[in-house]
C-alpha cells in the first residue's frame, strides 16, 4: 500500500480536467422517476442512502471509481481493521469499528486480544446496566436510581447525548426506557449547576468520563457534583463510577462505585460504541438496546468493505464529497434531520468531520496544496426551513446538503390537520425541499426567483430505532475516514485542539509571558 497526496494521483489530475470542462449538471431535465430510483445504495439498519439529487454524473462516478481504487480506500480500510497503525500523529491503532465487532483479523498487542478487552467491558458494564435497573446497585440512602448523569466534553459528551436523544422517544413508547439521563460538558459552572437543580440527588448516578483521568473540564465538573452530593450528606462513591483508561489515576479507584475501561484506540469522537457511549446508553435504555445499536453499527462496517462503489454508501458519500470539496469548490456542507430526535446530530457530525478531517498537512506532517474537510452545520427541520434556509434556497454561495428522513414517528402519536398528520407533512416539506433546492424556480421578479442547483443526498428508513441509530453514526465514520484517505491525512488526531490549552494553564498559573494574553485575561477578569 502507498500513501500517496491526493494531488499527486492520476485520478486527481483526470477529476480536475474532467470539472474544467464540465457544464455542470442540468437537475431540471436530469432530476426524474427514473434517476430517483436508480440513484440508491443499501445501507444497514433498513435505510437507503439516494444521491440521485447530487451534482455528479456518469462520468464523474467513473473517475471517482478509479481514485478509490488508486488510493487503496478499501485495502486501507482492511488494514485499519487488522490492527496497523493510521494515526500517524500518535503513532497508534484506530479500533473504534472493533468496539461493535470484528471484522478483520484479530487484533493483537503484548499478547493482550484487544477485541476480547472491549468485549470483556461491554459485558461489564451492561451487567452493571441490570444491576442498577433491578435494584442491586442503589443510592447512598437506600434509593433506586431514577436518573443517569454523564460528566463529560467534546467525544465525551457530543456523541453519547445525541445518541441518548435519538433514542429517548423510541424508548418511551416502547416502554423500553430505564433511566432519564442528562449531561454536564461546560466548565461553565451555569452547566453543572442547572443539571444538578434538576435532578433528585439521592436518585442520581454519575457517569465521569475521561479517558486520561486529566481532562480539565471534566474534572472541574466532577469536584462540583461531588460538592453537591456531599452537602446533601450523600457518599458520592456510591454515586459516581468512572469510564476511563487503565492507566489513568481514575482506573481502580475506590472513590468510585465502578470503573469501565477505553483505550489509546478509540478517539473521542469515535467512542459512541465504546464504554463511552455503552455506559450512559445501557443505564437508559437497557443492555439490549445497546447491542441492536451495536450491531447496526457493524453490519454498517461490514457493508462499507464492499469495492463497488455503488454499492458502498459510506465510499460513495465520501467520494461525491470530495468531488464538491475540491473540483467544485464548495467549503461547506449541512446535516438537516427531518426528525426531531436527531437535533444533536448535526452538533456530533461537526466534531467527528471537523476535529477529524480539519487538518492542513499529510499523514507525515508535511503541507498539503489542495482543500481537506468541509465546515460543518445543521438543524433539525422544519426548523431550519425558517432559519438559515433562505441563504441556502438564494444566497450567493452554494451549500450541499445532506438530508435525513424516516417513514414513521417514533411514538406514534399525531392529530390530523387540514386532511393529514404531522408525520405527513414533515415528510412532505422533505420531499419538497430536495427538489426546491435541485429545480429551483424561475420568476421575472428575481426576489422570487431561486437558481436550483443546489445538490443534496438524503439517507431514509421506515422509524428510527438502534439498529437504525448505529448504521447512521458508523456510516459518518466511515465516509469521514475514507475522504481522510484520499486526502492523506490523519483523521485520528486532533492537535489543533492543544494550542488553547496549553495557553489557558498558563493563564491560570499567572505567567503566560504574552503581553496580549495577559491583557485579554485581565479584561475578562481571570
Amino acid at each position: 500500500m502507498q500513501y500517496v497526496n491526493f494531488d499527486k494521483t492520476a485520478a486527481y489530475r483526470q477529476l480536475a480536467d474532467y470539472a474544467a470542462s464540465w457544464k455542470g449538471f442540468d437537475f431540471r431535465a436530469a432530476l426524474d422517476v427514473d434517476r430517483v430510483r436508480k440513484c440508491q445504495a443499501i445501507m444497514a439498519g433498513g435505510l437507503t442512502y439516494s444521491w440521485a439529487a447530487k451534482a455528479v454524473d456518469d462520468g464523474a462516478l467513473k473517475l471517482l471509481k478509479a481514485l478509490a481504487d488508486e488510493q487503496e480506500l478499501i485495502a486501507k480500510y482492511k488494514a485499519l481493521l487488522d490492527g496497523e497503525v493510521m494515526n500517524t500523529g500518535e503513532k497508534r491503532k484506530v479500533l473504534h469499528q472493533l468496539s461493535r465487532g470484528e471484522q478483520g483479523q484479530p487484533v493483537v498487542e503484548n499478547g493482550k486480544n484487544i477485541g476480547e478487552f472491549y468485549r470483556g467491558e461491554l459485558r461489564r458494564f451492561c451487567e452493571f446496566s441490570e444491576h442498577v435497573h433491578s435494584g442491586k446497585l442503589k443510592g447512598a440512602t437506600g434509593r433506586a436510581f431514577t436518573t443517569v448523569v454523564q460528566i463529560g466534553i467534546g467525544g465525551s459528551d457530543l456523541g453519547p447525548r445525541a445518541m441518548y436523544l435519538a433514542l429517548e422517544n423510541w424508548a418511551a413508547a416502547g416502554g423500553k426506557k430505564k433511566l432519564d439521563a442528562k449531561f454536564i460538558s461546560n466548565v461553565d459552572p451555569d452547566d453543572a449547576s442547572a443539571i444538578m437543580a434538576s435532578v433528585p440527588l439521592e436518585q442520581s448516578l454519575f457517569v465521569l468520563v475521561s479517558k486520561s483521568g486529566t481532562t480539565q473540564e471534566t474534572l472541574a465538573n466532577e469536584l462540583f457534583v461531588k460538592d453537591k452530593l456531599q452537602k446533601a450528606g450523600l457518599d458520592s462513591a456510591k454515586h459516581v463510577v468512572a469510564v476511563t483508561s487503565e492507566t489513568s489515576p481514575l482506573a481502580r479507584n475506590p472513590a468510585y462505585l465502578d470503573s469501565f475501561y477505553i483505550d489509546d484506540y478509540i478517539g473521542g469522537r469515535y467512542s459512541s460504541s465504546s464504554a463511552v457511549g455503552g455506559c450512559v446508553l445501557s443505564l437508559a435504555f437497557g443492555a439490549d438496546a445497546f447491542k441492536e445499536f451495536l450491531a447496526g453499527a457493524a453490519n454498517a462496517d461490514r457493508l462499507a468493505l464492499e469495492p463497488d462503489i455503488l454499492k458502498n454508501a459510506a465510499l460513495l458519500d465520501a467520494l461525491i464529497g470530495v468531488w464538491e470539496r475540491n473540483f467544485l469548490g464548495y467549503p461547506y456542507t449541512a446535516v438537516l434531520p427531518y426528525s426531531q430526535a436527531l437535533s444533536r446530530f448535526p452538533a456530533h457530525l461537526q466534531q467527528l468531520d471537523m476535529e477529524s478531517n480539519g487538518k492542513r498537512v499529510n499523514r507525515s506532517g508535511e503541507p498539503i496544496a489542495y482543500n481537506t474537510g468541509p465546515v460543518v452545520f445543521g438543524e433539525p427541520g422544519t426548523n431550519g426551513q425558517h432559519s438559515f434556509y433562505q441563504l441556502l434556497h438564494q444566497g450567493t454561495s452554494a451549500v450541499p446538503l445532506q438530508f435525513i428522513g424516516f417513514a414513521e414517528s417514533q411514538r406514534g402519536d399525531d392529530v390530523t390537520v387540514d386532511g393529514s398528520v404531522s408525520q405527513t407533512k414533515l415528510k412532505a416539506n422533505l420531499a419538497a425541499q430536495i427538489v426546491a433546492f435541485a429545480k429551483g424556480q424561475t420568476d421575472a421578479d428575481l426576489n422570487r426567483d431561486f437558481p436550483g442547483g443546489r445538490p443534496s443526498s438524503l439517507i431514509w428508513g421506515k422509524r428510527l430505532d438502534p439498529a437504525a441509530l448505529g448504521s447512521l453514526l458508523a456510516h459518518y465514520e466511515n465516509k469521514v475516514m475514507f475522504q481522510g484517505f484520499v486526502w492523506n491525512i490523519n483523521s485520528f488526531d486532533q492537535e489543533g485542539v492543544q494550542l488553547g490549552k496549553i495557553l489557558t494553564k498558563k493563564v491560570l498559573a499567572g505567567n503566560s509571558g504574552d503581553s496580549a494574553l495577559d491583557e485579554y485575561s485581565r479584561i475578562l477578569g481571570v
